[in-house]
C-alpha cells in the first residue's frame, strides 16, 4: 500500500518531535499512550513486561528500557505527529544528539520523584545546543514522594528554565487524581481508565483561590516575555483563554518559556492535556528558521532552504539501521521532495545515490510511500554510501548541512572469533554496526593481533556483543572490558631529528624541529607551522613536514590517542636531492616523538560524573566506598527523602559497581553516571 503525499497546506498541522528524558523516567510509556489515543496501535504495551511496541529489540525487551531511538508517526487531532522515542541511558547518548538534530520540538519527560536527574540535564542541554522548543511533563505523580512543585524548581535552578506551568495537580501519590487546566480554569479529572479521556467540570469553591493564584502566576510569567500580555496585565485587563494560548505559544516557539504539565503516564492520566499540547506550543517545520548549511564548492559561502517541497532538495541521514544486514537510512528532508527512483547527491561522498524505496517507520514495521516532501522524516533504502551526518542534495543546487556530533568512546573489550572461519562473518558484522553507530570502534590491535572494540559503557558492550551472537551468529571469545586511555603532556619540549638513508644511488636527507607544549583539557591537538623564511620554503617541502607532524601526532608514547597539545613546526633543512619531501616528513615525525617524550607525557583516563540517590542512613557507606574507589565527592544534597551524592570517579573504578551499591545499601539506591573528561590518572 503506498501512502500519498500530504498537500503543502498540511505542512502547518506537521509536528516533529522527541520524547527524551533520563533512563526510568517513563519516555516510552508516554509514547505507548499516545499511539493508543491516538489509534495508531489497539492494544498499549508495558515495558516492564516487555510489551511496548517501540522497545522492539530484544535486548530492549529483556533490560525494560529503550537502547535504540524509534520513530513512529500518527494522527491527532488533525495534525500529523512524527515521533521519535530516545534512549535514557547516558551509554546510548548519540541517539538523542542525532535525534534532536532533525527533531522541531521535543517532549521532556522528568520522574516527579526523581527530578531533574543527570540525564535529564544532558538531554536538556542538547536541546538548548540545537535551539529545540520543548514541552515539560511531569511523570509518576502517583508514585510516594511526587512532588510537582519540586521538579519545577529543580527545572529553575539546575537547568536555568523558565518553566511555566499550565497546570495545577490535585493531589500527589495515591491521592493524584487530576489537574487544574490554568488557561481554560477548569477542573480535569482523569479517571485511569485507558478508554476515557479527562472528565472536564468546573473548579470547585474550595479550589478556586489557589487556582486563580496558580492562574496570577502563568500570566506574570508569560508578561515577563510577551510585550501584548504584559500591556494588558498592567492595565488590569482581563486576559482571555485565547490570546494567553497563542502568547504562551509564541513564547515557547522562542524558547522564552516551557510549558510544564503533569500526571502519570503508566496510569493513564494525563497524556490527553499533553498531546493537545503537543499541538499547541510545539512548532511546524514551518514555524523554525529555514534549515542553514554552507555552499560545498565554497563552504564561506552561507545557504539556506526553506521547508518547501517548490525548494531545491536538501535532507539529512540521521542514522543508519541494518535489518537483516540491508541497510536502510533515516532521513529528515528539509526542503524539496524524494520519490522512489529519484537520483540524489551525498554532497560528502561526491557521488550521486538512487532511492530504491521510501518507508513511513512504526518501530520496526515500515509502510512504503510514493513520496516524501518537506518536513517530513522517512526511512529510505538503496542509498549505499550515505552515513550519520550526510547531507543529500539536489546536484544541480547542492547544500551541506552541518554534520551531527559524535562521542569518542570510552571502554574497550577484544573479540576473538572461535574459529578462522568465523573471522570472515565476525568482520563482517562489525562492519556493519559500525555504519550504525558512530559511536562504536574497531580496530587490530597490532601487539596481540585481537580485534578490538569500543564503546561508550559496559552496557554499550554489553549490547554490541549480545547483537553479535543473535542477529549475525558470530561466534566469539569476549575479553574483559578495559577503559580507553588517552596521553597528553605536561611541560614545553624542543627537538630535531635528521634523516637520512642510501635509496640506490640517491640520498634521502632531511632536518626537522619542532616545539610541543600542552593545551587546555579539551582542547584537543592544534598543529600549526611558525617557518617564515625569506624565500619561503617550497610548497612540496613544507607539506612533507607538516604531515610528518599530523601523522606522528595520532599517538603517543604509549599508543593512546594525544590531546591538548599544540604542535609547532619551527625549522626545516634538506639536500634538494633524491625525494627531499620524504626526507623532511620522516625527520619531523621523528622530532615530534623525541619532544613528546622529553615533555613529561602522562596518560589521561576517562572521568566520570556519578550521581548516587540512597535511603540517609547508608549516605556514610556510599561516601566510603566511592572514596574507596578514588572519587571525589562533590556534594551531598536531598531530594525528598532520599539523600544525593554526587561525585566525579574514574570510570575503571566503577566496574562492577551497581552490585557493591546494591549490597552496601540493602538493594534501596540506584546511580547514574555519564563521561566528564579526560584527566591524569595521578591527578
Amino acid at each position: 500500500m503506498l501512502y500519498s503525499p500530504r498537500t503543502m497546506a498540511k505542512i502547518e498541522r506537521v509536528r516533529n518531535i522527541g520524547i527524551v528524558a533520563h533512563i526510568d523516567a517513563g519516555k516510552t510509556t508516554v509514547t505507548e499512550r499516545f499511539l493508543y489515543h491516538a489509534g495508531k496501535i489497539h492494544r498499549h504495551g508495558e515495558v516492564h513486561d516487555g510489551r511496548a511496541q517501540m522497545d522492539y529489540m530484544e535486548q530492549e525487551r529483556e533490560r525494560g528500557i529503550t537502547i535504540t531511538a524509534a520513530a513512529t508517526s500518527f494522527d491527532w487531532k488533525k495534525h500529523e505527529i512524527h515521533l521519535i522515542d530516545t534512549p535514557g541511558h547516558v551509554d546510548f547518548t548519540i541517539e538523542v544528539e542525532r535525534s534532536l538534530r532533525v527533531l522541531d520540538g521535543a517532549v521532556v519527560v522528568f520522574c516527579a520523584v526523581g527530578g531533574v536527574e543527570p540525564q535529564s540535564e544532558t538531554v536538556w542541554h542538547q536541546a538548548d545546543k540545537f535551539d529545540v522548543p520543548r514541552l515539560a511533563f511531569v511523570n509518576k505523580m502517583d508514585r510516594v514522594g511526587a512532588s510537582f512543585s519540586s521538579v519545577v524548581d529543580e527545572m529553575r535552578r539546575r537547568l536555568g528554565a523558565r518553566p511555566a506551568p499550565i497546570q495545577l495537580p490535585l493531589g500527589a501519590e495515591d491521592t493524584f487524581e487530576g489537574a487544574i487546566d490554568l488557561l481554560r480554569m477548569q477542573r480535569l479529572t482523569f479517571t485511569g481508565d485507558i478508554t476515557e479521556g479527562p472528565i472536564v467540570s468546573d473548579i470547585p469553591e474550595a479550589l478556586r483561590g489557589e487556582a486563580e493564584a496558580a492562574r496570577e502566576q502563568l500570566v506574570e510569567a508569560v508578561a515577563d516575555v510577551d510585550d501584548g500580555i504584559a500591556e494588558k496585565y498592567l492595565e488590569g485587563q482581563a486576559i482571555e483563554e485565547k490570546e494567553l494560548r497563542a502568547a504562551i505559544r509564541r513564547a515557547s516557539l522562542g524558547n522564552a518559556l516551557v510549558p510544564v504539565l503533569c500526571g502519570a503516564a503508566l496510569r493513564n492520566k494525563g497524556l490527553h492535556p499533553l498531546l493537545d499540547a503537543v499541538v499547541d506550543f510545539l512548532p511546524s517545520p514551518m514555524d523554525v528558521p529555514p534549515v542553514a548549511g554552507v555552499d560545498p564548492a565554497d563552504t564561506s559561502r552561507a545557504l539556506e532552504r526553506r521547508p518547501k517541497s517548490s525548494e531545491p532538495l536538501s535532507a539529512l541521514a540521521f542514522k543508519v539501521s541494518m535489518d537483516e544486514g540491508r541497510k536502510t537510512v533515516y532521513l529528515r528532508v528539509f526542503s524539496g521532495s524524494i520519490a522512489p527512483g529519484d537520483e540524489v547527491y551525498n554532497v560528502r561522498a561526491g557521488v550521486k545515490e538512487k532511492v530504491s524505496r521510501l518507508f513511513n517507520v512504526h518501530a520496526n514495521r515500515r509502510q512504503r510511500i510514493d513520496q516524501a516532501t518537506a518536513g517530513m522524516i522517512v526511512a529510505a533504502a538503496g542509498l549505499k554510501s550515505a552515513t550519520t551526518g550526510d547531507t543529500l542534495a539536489a546536484q544541480s543546487d547542492p547544500i551541506l548541512l552541518e554534520r551531527i556530533d559524535s562521542y569518542e568512546p570510552v571502554m574497550s573489550v577484544a573479540v576473538e572469533p572461535e574459529t578462522n572461519a568465523e573471522r570472515e562473518r565476525l568482520e563482517f558484522s562489525l562492519g556493519k554496526m559500525v555504519e550504525e553507530d558512530p559511536t562504536f570502534r574497531v580496530r587490530d590491535d597490532e601487539e596481540t593481533g585481537q580485534t578490538v572494540v569500543s564503546g561508550m559503557g559496559e552496557l554499550h558492550l554489553e549490547v554490541i556483543v549480545d547483537r553479535l551472537t543473535r542477529e549475525y551468529g558470530v561466534k566469539a571469545h569476549v575479553g574483559k572490558p578495559q577503559v580507553v586511555y588517552r596521553e597528553t603532556i605536561r611541560a614545553v619540549s624542543e627537538a630535531s631529528a635528521t634523516f637520512e638513508r642510501e635509496l640506490k644511488e640517491e640520498t634521502l636527507s632531511g632536518t626537522a624541529t619542532c616545539r610541543v607544549a600542552p593545551l587546555a583539557r579539551g582542547e584537543g591537538v592544534v598543529i600549526r607551522s611558525a617557518i617564515d623564511e625569506d624565500p619561503p620554503l617550497p610548497e612540496a617541502i613544507h607539506d612533507g613536514a607538516m604531515q610528518g607532524l599530523r601523522d606522528a601526532a595520532q599517538a603517543g608514547p604509549d599508543g593512546f590517542p594525544l590531546q591538548d597539545i599544540e604542535v609547532v613546526l619551527t625549522s626545516v633543512a634538506y639536500r634538494d636531492e633524491a625525494q627531499p619531501s620524504v626526507a623532511v616528513r620522516a625527520a619531523a615525525s621523528e622530532a615530534f616523538r623525541r619532544a613528546v617524550k622529553d615533555a613529561s607525557p602522562i596518560r589521561l583516563e576517562p572521568i566520570m560524573d556519578v550521581e548516587v540517590t540512597a535511603p540517609e542512613e547508608h549516605i556514610g557507606s556510599v561516601i566510603g566506598d566511592l572514596n574507596q574507589r578514588r572519587g571525589h565527592v562533590e556534594d551531598v544534597g536531598a531530594r525528598g527523602e532520599k539523600s544525593v551524592v554526587r561525585a566525579q570517579v574514574p570510570l575503571r573504578s566503577m566496574f562492577g559497581y551497581s552490585t557493591e551499591l546494591r549490597s552496601i545499601t540493602q538493594g534501596r539506591a540506584n546511580f547514574s553516571m555519564h563521561f566528564r573528561a579526560y584527566d591524569s590518572l595521578d591527578a
